[in-house]
């Protein structure tokens, strides 16, 4: 019988039913009892093989909702505030609060290495992301909080890890199948949400996998995190606990702040993937700079500020110019691209001294400002060349405010690679930072060899300089991948980019085209085959990101240059 209440426990934890949970605190089953009554106590019916049928009315499920009226609100409520689940379906107060298994007390692994890589999270990882964990100092406080929040730290955690790397993919798979069963649960909390944004800041393959609303697509345990951590936000309203904070309240000022970090992390995976965010716009964004005025207010507050004050501004370039990349930018729509222009050249100003060295993450806070601003600029800039014609027989040519832009463009994207190139420190966050910033730089070589190779003739460039550049960068990437983790993204991003890059270049002494690996030491500009860039054309920031993951990180070099993405379906 011992073995039997274990069994449900863990059925109980692993699917999210608190109604089996809620079993653990009923009196135990005598053991005279007949199985009957065992099967009548976990099901809440019996058995229909020993007992007459029933009316129908007698299965079916209590009802859980209730109307309410709050006495201290007036006429003014909220339309739906007069239904309420009653007593979270009638679940005991404290079934809620009780610590339910996880990664640890199930031996997926032990104590001491989950205490291990709490602190590899805790101490600096969680800092690249402005602190989700909030509150939490301790592991056991995650553990008690949420067995979906424990195993998100321990899973990246693990994946950023030296010598405890090998956990991840035990980690890996246990976050996958909480994430799997909580899918459509109606019991999850804040902590929740905090596992979810972990996941989805660092975790790729669950990142990019699902589109739409945390639904299933092509295989069990792939899906969309940001969507979900939206869709859990709302139901439990953070929204609305900028209210509470602007009064003081603490509890208000943590929901406002975890509310931002989900905006934030909708924002990475929506607007640099070509498709809207799910948060919205409204009285919280335009808040977000009275929470700093709050008694609870820290720099890392002040850091997630920014980031949302940036993002704000790019959906606003979203809204405004969509994602058909094949259409040129109308020239009425050119003031409204400069004015998003100078919002960012603002935001910069307004935040790139704000913020002073951090004890665990050095001065990556003053660092990421500049980092994230010209990322910013390059994704806005990039416009410029949308439904631009390449280069065939006769030369083509932007109007000079396009050039402009597109010139913009091209300094920004160098700027990102110089950062990878000369810059040690910033080297060392590489393996920590979330996804966002690798996806970024990927483009930012992608966007630099595209314009070096089909429209160096459309604006003054210097092709050479930017072609060493990016052999100067693939190196500093080999070189920063080295000790990283397999599954690590950068990894994959990083080969990739050195395989394209090598098909690319070729020698400027020999007549017939042969490829070769590049070297810093080369000091030749190298010509490019059109043919390979043609197919590399295919690939959009703006549309088509994920299939880079299939199409120009992983081909097979063996099989010759691959096809556009359009030839190869």
């Amino acid at each position: 019988m011992r073995s039997l209440e274990e069994a449900v426990a863990r059925i109980a934890a692993k699917v999210d039913m608190p109604e089996l949970q809620a079993l653990q605190a009923a009196p135990e089953i005598q053991d005279g009892s007949p199985p009957e009554a065992i099967n009548e106590e976990v099901t809440g019916e019996t058995s229909t093989s020993s007992q007459p049928s029933q009316p129908k009315e007698d299965h079916e499920q209590p009802q859980t909702w209730e109307v309410v009226m709050d006495p201290r609100g007036g006429p003014a409520s909220i339309p739906a505030s007069c239904l309420s689940e009653s007593g979270k379906a009638g679940l005991p107060n404290g079934v809620s609060t009780a610590r339910r298994p996880d990664l640890i007390s199930t031996g997926l692994i032990s104590l001491r290495q989950a205490v291990a890589l709490f602190e590899t999270y805790h101490l600096r990882l969680d800092h690249f992301l402005y602190r989700i964990l909030g509150d939490h100092i301790s592991l056991d406080s995650v553990r008690i909080a949420s067995p979906l929040l424990t195993t998100a730290v321990c899973t990246v955690a693990a994946l950023h890890s030296h010598s405890l790397g090998h956990l991840f993919e035990t980690c890996y798979g246990e976050y996958k199948n909480l994430v799997a069963a909580r899918t459509f649960s109606r019991h999850l909390n804040e902590d929740d949400i905090r596992g979810l944004c972990i996941g989805a800041f660092w975790l790729h393959e669950l990142s990019w996998a699902l589109i739409g609303n945390g639904m299933w697509l092509e295989s069990p345990g792939k899906m969309k995190l940001t969507e979900l951590a939206v869709r859990v936000a709302s139901d439990i309203n953070l929204h609305s606990g900028i209210y509470k904070a602007l009064k003081g309240d603490r509890d208000g000022y943590l929901q406002a702040r975890l509310y931002y970090l989900v905006y934030v992390c909708d924002h990475h995976f929506s607007i640099a993937y070509g498709r809207p965010p799910m948060s919205r716009e409204g009285f919280i964004i335009e808040s977000a700079s009275r929470l700093l005025e709050t008694k609870h207010a820290t720099e890392d507050d002040a850091r997630l500020i920014s980031q949302v004050k940036e993002w704000s501004i790019l959906g606003r370039v979203f809204d405004n110019f969509g994602v058909d990349v094949d259409t040129p930018i109308a020239p009425r729509t050119l003031p409204q691209l400069r004015r998003c222009s100078i919002s960012l050249d603002t935001w910069f100003a307004d935040w790139n001294d704000s913020f002073k060295v951090n004890r665990n993450v050095g001065n990556y806070p003053q660092k990421g400002v500049g980092f994230h601003f010209h990322f910013a600029k390059l994704y806005l800039c990039s416009h410029a060349f949308r439904g631009v014609p390449t280069l065939e027989t006769a030369p083509q040519y932007m109007s000079p405010e396009l050039e402009e832009i597109a010139n913009a463009g091209v300094l920004s994207a160098m700027s990102i690679l110089r950062v990878i190139v000369n810059d040690a420190e910033f080297r060392s966050f590489m393996n920590g930072l979330p996804l966002y910033f690798d996806t970024m730089l990927a483009f930012a070589v992608v966007f630099l060899l595209k314009v070096a190779t089909k429209y160096a003739s459309m604006i003054r460039i210097d092709t050479g300089k930017i072609l060493s550049l990016v052999t100067e960068t693939v190196a500093a990437l080999r070189d920063i991948t080295q000790s990283m983790h397999k599954h690590h993204l950068l990894v994959v991003i990083s080969e990739g980019l050195e395989r394209l890059l090598s098909r690319c270049q070729v020698s400027t002494h020999t007549v017939h085209e042969t490829m070769y690996r590049p070297s810093p030491a080369q000091e030749q500009p190298p010509v490019f085959d059109s043919i390979w860039m043609e197919n590399m054309a295919s690939f959009d920031f703006q549309t088509n990101f994920p299939d880079v993951d299939d199409w120009w990180l992983h081909y097979n070099t063996s099989m010759g240059p691959p096809l556009c993405p359009e030839e190869s379906r």
